[in-house]
Parts: structure tokens; sequence; C-alpha cells
């Protein structure tokens, strides 16, 4: 099925049908794959490189024909991929082709419309009013934004850096910021699971089958052959219950009472491993004391959950112990949800500990990565550290609080930013809110392939090449053997005034007058980050994933805390001004079910990621196909309401409102509606708009203290019949 032909969206539904029955299958080697493809003739090449469908950034050949995308499988070598694609994987690969691409540099006009310029003006223009900027305001005015990616974050750093600002944000405060929290000031980082070998896993709102990392999908099925069991713990069932064994639904927002509920039954019946705590916890008496009074009984009236399920879940952890965990989840109930979520992500981390299965078979393991160098600094100057406080220091504990940027900029600290590979209009706050303030800037650069909302405020917009055109920096993959990967240009431009991230950025800071600390290429960048490794840039380039053979050993944890050790007494929180020990801190807001009030859940769709996919007419097929815009709601509850599967309703927030068709289930907790996260949109451009309303759009602009999460669960909705 080659896309240099017609490409349909018939032929699309086809082809991800084919790639699901695969992936169901156990695909084929990808040299018996390649085999199988050899009637087809023509000037074929197959390139390793980086899927840009998510996060995970999973490795893929892609292969071309004729210097036109043809096909995409995955690269076994790498962790998050082996050797499988995602519906969107396969969606994305068309992204170079997509009409909708932004092709030449554009400037805003007054009347709000955008006028092609050229680069070298566009740099000038963008330079002169940088410099203006920072004379008037100083450098603690200018800021960048971006996902936190390695090549952009890398340079926008650097960039800053030569303009003496510190404000670097990414987008994790609308993401899982408030799980880093928790797990950094508890353990030290964010390990992992080796679902793998375990024997009994509990999963808190972490959906592996639609947050995909095909990696842990394969490794959960491999561990459900072998007997494991696995609880969700989930308001609605997502769709890991396949590979479930129980499904617990909880009243959305009490996660926190039910794990402190897990830790006083684990401590209370001695099922902890006590050698364990006392040879590397500091202040568990203090954690001890504070789980006292946390009953199963005390948890049922809270959650929902029913003591005795409370009871089972607690002892089979403890009796399966250390090849048990509660996963770390991503985003879930402790990412980025509520004015507990960090918390909740605090007391995960200790029930872990009371499991004793950090650096464990089958528990929860701190990978190593790769030791990149650096550029040698006689040829290639590093501009000096800035020295000025961030805007964002009221939030000492996390240091990047994206969130926060609409607040900075109506405050008036901000006066100019730089926006690249994301589109915080639409994914961090509410947007209508963070669009006022964005356009209220005296300065905003874009780097973007779509007019994204982002962008539709911009002062400029710079258009850069698709994933599928343009050469990245080495990333590293933490893990039992740590992996370099590269993303590597597949095709040439499709559109010549594109540019490379690299080249937008070298531009940017030559005419801001910092160039001379980007006097280097990208090549010269990747080598010297190679180095130390003894790998060669062409190496990477040829195999794409590198498997380093410096495994990390299981056995002696250690945790990169102040005391070197599990915090169940934090000193960092203590410092914060924040309780030492995890206590029970309920939602900001509590739907009232008795006023027709629910909570607004959201969460991620297989075959969509954020705003960017929505801009892809194969991936929206899928959508229509499967009615995947549809509101979630409790049959019996919608019933008692008059409402029918696929009537219209309208959902109403403190913030805003939206539409959309129900979708009838005993699937989900009657006191809570769930949408996936990636419709809705006020651009323009923005084809994901004429599906059901984003999420973010019913947002209060309320900020978490402990992490600057937004909330984005905690509030209350009403719904009614359209």
């Amino acid at each position: 099925m080659a896309l240099t032909g017609k490409f349909t969206r018939r032929t699309f539904l086809k082809l991800t049908a084919g790639v699901a029955a695969a992936a169901s299958l156990g695909t084929l080697s990808f040299r018996t794959w390649q085999k199988a493809q050899a009637v087809e003739k023509g000037d074929v090449r197959v390139i390793p490189t980086l899927c840009d469908g998510c996060g995970n950034h999973c490795g893929i050949y892609v292969e071309t024909k004729h210097g036109r995308i043809w096909r995409v499988t995955g690269i076994p070598q790498h962790p998050k991929s082996k050797g499988k694609v995602c519906a969107r994987g396969q969606g994305l690969i068309m992204t170079p082709y997509l009409r909708k691409r932004i092709t030449q540099p554009l400037k805003r006009q007054p009347d709000g419309s955008f006028a092609s310029i050229s680069w070298e003006d566009a740099f000038r223009e963008i330079g002169e009013r940088l410099k203006e900027i920072l004379a008037k305001y100083g450098p603690r005015s200018v800021g960048h934004v971006s996902h936190n990616l390695p090549m952009y974050t890398w340079y926008g750093r650097r960039l800053m850096a030569a303009l003496g600002s510190p404000n670097v944000f990414t987008h994790a405060t609308s993401c899982n910021s408030a799980r880093n929290v928790g797990f950094r000031h508890t353990v030290g980082g964010v390990p992992g699971a080796d679902i793998e070998n375990a024997r009994y896993m509990v999963f808190i709102g972490r959906n592996l089958a639609e947050g995909i990392t095909p990696g842990d999908v394969l490794s959960l099925a491999r561990a459900r052959r072998k007997g494991a069991q696995v609880v969700l713990v989930d308001p609605r069932v997502n769709n890991t219950f396949q590979m479930a064994t129980k499904w617990v639904p909880i009243r959305p927002g009490t996660d926190l009472a039910f794990v402190l509920a897990l830790a006083h039954v684990l401590i209370r019946e001695g099922l902890y491993d006590a050698e364990f705590v006392r040879e590397y916890g500091y202040g568990f008496e203090h954690f001890a004391k504070e789980v006292e009074g946390y009953t199963p009984e005390w948890a049922e009236d809270i959650t929902g959950v029913p003591k005795a399920t409370i009871l089972e879940i607690a002892r089979r952890l403890g009796k399966n112990r250390p090849r048990a965990f509660i996963h770390p989840s991503w985003r879930g109930a402790f990412g980025a949800h509520y004015q507990n979520s960090a918390d909740t992500a605090r007391a995960v981390a200790l029930v872990n500990a009371l499991l004793g299965n950090y650096q464990k078979e089958g528990g929860l393991t701190f990978g190593t990565s790769p030791g990149f160098g650096s550029l040698d600094p006689a040829k290639h100057p590093a501009p000096p550290k800035p020295t000025l406080a961030r805007v964002d220091a009221e939030w000492p504990l996390i240091g990047d609080v994206g969130s926060a940027i609409p607040d900075k900029i109506l405050s008036g600290d901000l006066k100019a930013l730089f926006v690249a590979h994301t589109n915080p209009v639409m994914h961090y706050n509410n947007p209508a809110f963070a669009r006022q303030a964005y356009a209220s800037l005296e300065l905003l650069v874009a780097i973007d392939l779509f007019m994204s909302e982002t962008a539709e405020v911009a002062h400029y917009v710079l258009p850069e090449v698709s994933y599928l055109e343009r050469d990245e920096l080495v990333e590293g993959v933490g893990g039992r053997k740590p992996v370099v990967a590269l993303r590597q240009q597949v095709i040439g431009k499709v559109h010549p005034e594109t540019k490379p991230a690299w080249e937008i950025y070298n531009g940017l800071a030559e005419a801001a007058g910092v160039g001379k600390y980007f006097n280097f290429t990208l090549d010269e960048l990747n080598a010297a980050m190679l180095a130390p490794l003894g790998l060669s840039l062409a190496e990477v380039k040829a195999k794409g994933t590198v498997v380093l053979n410096q495994p990390s050993l299981l056995g002696t944890p250690k945790f990169a805390t102040p005391t070197g050790k599990v915090e169940f007494f934090s000193t960092a929180f203590a410092n914060a001004g924040f309780s030492p020990v995890p206590k029970w801190m309920p939602p900001l807001v509590m739907p009232d079910p008795a006023k027709g009030e629910f909570r607004l859940l959201h969460g991620r769709q297989a075959y969509h990621s954020h705003t960017t996919t929505t801009r892809n007419p194969y991936l929206l097929s899928l959508s229509e196909s499967f009615a995947g815009d549809r509101l979630w709601i409790n049959r019996r509850v919608a019933e008692r309401m008059g409402l029918k599967e696929g009537d219209w309703v309208e959902v109403r927030s403190e913030a805003g409102k939206g539409r959309a068709q129900v979708h009838l289930t005993e699937a989900i907790h009657p006191e809570c509606v769930f949408i996936y996260a990636p419709y809705g949109g006020l651009g323009k451009d923005n084809p994901g708009k004429k599906f059901a309303f984003s999420f973010l759009d019913l947002v209060p602009n309320r900020l978490d203290p402990i992490s600057g999460s937004a909330m984005v669960q905690d509030f209350a909705v009403t719904l009614h019949k359209v």
C-alpha cells in the first residue's frame, strides 16, 4: 500500500486496522517484513529515525520510494517501540505532505492578518525588537517555551542564557509536574517499572493502551501470560482493561485517600519490608504516625471503594513484594489534575518503598542514561549562566511552571516569548484566558509547522520543516541499559522556504547579537555529545538506535534526595512550607451530585496526541469512524436525565462551556463524565474544532501551589440537553 499514489481516508483505515491486527498477533521481524515487500520495485531506502507522535519518540524505520514516504515500522532495539508503531505513528508520516503547512515566514499585520516576509527581514526585525525590549525591561522579561524535547530545550536554554534570561519553560505543568515533584522529593527521581517481571501491579489512572508506550504494552501482555495480576484504579474502564484482572471504580479526585489507606494496612498488618525501611528510609515514624487514622473504613467513605477491596489490594501488594508495585504513572490521577496530586504522587512513592521494590526485579528501577559530552568551550564558548531569578520562582519545588506564563504576562513580568514545537494557548490553561495573555505580549515568535492557536496571535511565525525533513539533537533513553537515539532527515524539504530548528535558532541568535555562542553546526554538536561514549555520528545515523553496554545493576538502590534515603519525611517540602509527610487533602472542588454536578475527566486517545494530531486528516478520519469525540456518561444517570445515545448536550463550568454528543456506558463512575483530550480549539485553521469541545475550555485558571499544575480536573460541570 504505497503512499506515493492516492492516499484516502479508506486507505488509512485499512492500514491502521492492519497495524492493530499485527500488534495483537505480534508483528513480523523487520527483516522478514522487508523481504516480503521486495516485489515492490523502485528507488527504495530505509532510514532509521524517531517518531514524533508523542513524547515517547519511538524508534522507527521509515521507508521511502522515489524520495517520498512509503512505509513505517518499529525499530526492535528501541525500548519504547520494541518494533511496533501505533496509529499515531502511522498517520503522522503524512505530515510533510499536508496542505495546511506554513511554507514561508509570516508577519502579523495591524489588522491581525498575516503577510509573507523574507527570512532575512524576519530575523532582522525580531532582533531589533528584542534588543529594544531587553534595553527597556531587562533579560528577565524574555522567555522560551517548548515541548520538552532535547532539540528545543537545549537550543532554547542556550539562547536564553546568551540573552541573560533564566526563563525556559516546557509543557510539564500541563502534563506530569505534580507526579515529578512528588517522586523527586521523595525518592530522588521518577523510576521506571519492571512490568514484565512483576507479579502484582496497580495502575492508578494510567492507561497504557491509549497513552501508548508500545514496549510497555508488550511487557504487560507478557506479564499477564505469566500469570501477573493487574488492577486498574480508575473512575472509567480504560482500554488497558483488556489486559487487567480487576477494575476498581474510584470516586475521582480521591486517589490520595485510597493510597494512604493502603499504607495504613501494610504498616498495621506488618506486610511491609521493615528491613528496607530501616536501611533506606528517613523519617518513617512520622509517616507511620500520620497514616494511623487512614483506615480502610475511613477511605471507603471518601473514595467509594469498599474496605474489603482496599484490604485485598494492600494484602496482595504485601504478599507479592518486591515483585509488586503501584505504577509511577505519567499523568493520570497524580500528574496535573488536582490540588492533592503532588501528595498522591508522594504517597505512591512511599507505598512502593514499603514494598521494598526499588531496584528490584519486578519492582521499580532507576535506569542509567547516556553520559553525553559537550562542546569544546575553547572553540565554542558557552554563554554565562543567568543569575537572575525566574519569573515563576514562587514554586521552589519545580522550577518550570509553564502554566504560570499567562499570569506573568498580564502582571508585566514577561514581555517577549519564543515558542517552539508546542501550542501553549491551547495546552496549558484555559485557552481563552491564555490567548488574551499571549496576544498582549510586545513580541511573540512562534516556530511551527501549522497556524496553531499560538501562531495566530504571534507577531512572527517561522516555518519549521517536519520531523521527517530534519536532523535533530541526539537523545538518550534511560533504562536498564541506556540507549542513544537520533531523529534524522528521511526526505528532502517539501517546501524550500522552511528551515530546521537549529538553523532558526542560529538566525535568531545572530540577529540578537549573540551569534558567537552559536558558531557550530548541528553535526558538530552531535559529534561532541557522542565523543565520551565512543560513538561516531556516522554510526548512530546508520543504526538510529544504539543500545549501550552499560547496564544498571539491581540490588542496592541509591536515592538522590538531600538525605540520600527515601524521605518519608520530606526535607524539601518542609523547607518550602508544605507538610513534610503526605496527609489527606481533598480536591479543591467536590461536585455535588444532588445539584446535578459532575467532575469532567479527560484522557489520551490511542490515535491522537494534543492538538498536533488533529491537524492530520487521516487520524481525524478515525475520530469520525469510531465517534471518538463523544462524552462518556454513566448509562443509568443519563437515562434519568432523559438522554439517549448520541444526544447533544451542553457542558458548562464556571469558566466556559462546550457541546458534545453523549456515549452511554456502564463503564464510568456515576459522579463524572469523560471526554478524550485533543478536540476543540480556538484556531481558525484547526480542523479539530468541528468535533467536540476541548476540556480545557472549561478549566478555571487556578494553579496548584505545590507543583504549579493547572489542576485540569479540579472543577465541576453541569450538563444540559440541547
